[in-house]
């Protein structure tokens, strides 16, 4: 009972913090972001359902991160995809479809548009899912050329909404806001016994993204 009680206290609390950062960063958006590290961290460091593996939680240093940079901060527009009736094997809006995930079982998600990127990223997009099952949850992973040198090697989040990790935006006008400097790594990236959905192929972009969470030793001091 108290893993589901300390889950759903971890939920919460990161949903604060998100929310506490979309009010901050209509100011200030570097501030509000370092903020929410600083938190993040705390986070990491003390609670219950820390994704960080046994042994390096107690000599925790901080999570490590590039220098934010206001050119990944945008909005963009969840643009329609063309339906199908089944995608078992790739990205259509439909039924259905299985992202790849860090262990079995797969997760079951639902393809429901696409944004297009700006700014250095000019040219890119990204699709955007919603979890299947209830409750759902808006899902955009992605990986960038500097997965598995500089970031994990599967990839990074930008939104999962049913975790608390929402950035904002009008959803009536079906606009996101996407802050790349947000962008952080799976569960499965500090401890490989946590099962995470993963970037597909067509969420692989062709250029860097030197914002957000990178690798570095968990357990220096940042």
């Amino acid at each position: 009972m108290d893993d589901y009680l300390d889950l759903a206290d971890w939920r919460r609390t990161v949903a604060e913090m998100y929310a506490a950062w979309r009010h901050a960063a209509e100011a200030d958006p570097e501030r509000a972001t370092r903020a929410l590290r600083i938190k993040r961290d705390e986070l990491f460091r003390s609670h219950p359902q820390t994704p960080l593996h046994p042994d390096n939680r107690a000599r925790f240093g901080g999570l490590s991160y590039f220098p934010y940079d206001p050119a990944y901060r945008m909005n963009a527009v969840v643009e329609p995809v063309e339906p199908v009736a089944a995608a078992p094997a790739g990205l259509g809006l439909g039924l259905s479809i299985q992202l790849p995930a860090s262990v079995t079982p797969e997760f079951s998600f639902r393809l429901i548009g696409r944004v297009q990127l700006s700014g250095p990223l000019a040219g890119a997009a990204l699709p955007v899912f919603w979890m299947a099952g209830y409750a759902g949850g808006l899902f955009v992973p992605f990986r960038d050329t500097t997965s598995g040198t500089d970031t994990y090697g599967a990839g990074r989040y930008l939104l999962d909404t049913v975790k608390g990790a929402d950035m904002g935006g009008n959803w009536h006008r079906r606009e996101l806001l996407l802050d790349f400097n947000l962008a952080y790594h799976p569960s499965c990236a500090y401890d490989p016994k946590w099962n995470c959905p993963l970037a597909p192929p067509e969420s692989r972009l062709t250029m860097p993204m030197p914002v957000g969470e990178r690798l570095g030793d968990p357990t220096a001091s940042h």
